[in-house]
């Protein structure tokens, strides 16, 4: 069976910008499958369910598909499911509207 590096992986499905901060992640403890924190060179598998701690909020995905490159959100999205609870969600999404700036010329 195939298996991916965890902050590769988190990198490709573009839940981190970078693989600098997917690496960073792991090894401040803040992405764990049940109660076990992961190192950066952890094998992920399919199937498997995260627990992401970014920006302050708990986000949990199921690995679908495995990938080692990074490629276009669109098909990126297929690869995970979003487990994230309702109330969490919502707490991410009204952090996140108005925090664009605007286009400074």
């Amino acid at each position: 069976m195939k298996k991916v590096r965890i902050d590769k992986w988190l990198w490709s499905v573009r839940i981190y910008k970078s693989r600098t901060q997917a690496t960073d992640a792991c090894k401040t403890n803040k992405i764990k499958i049940g109660d076990a924190t992961l190192k950066p060179s952890f094998l992920l598998e399919g199937g498997e369910t995260l627990s992401v701690r970014k920006n302050s909020f708990d986000m949990i995905y199921k690995v679908v598909t495995l990938i080692e490159k990074r490629v276009s959100a669109a098909l990126a999205e297929p690869c995970y499911e979003n487990l994230t609870p309702e109330d969490e969600l919502n707490k991410f999404n009204a952090w996140y509207v108005g925090k664009s700036r605007s286009e400074i010329r």
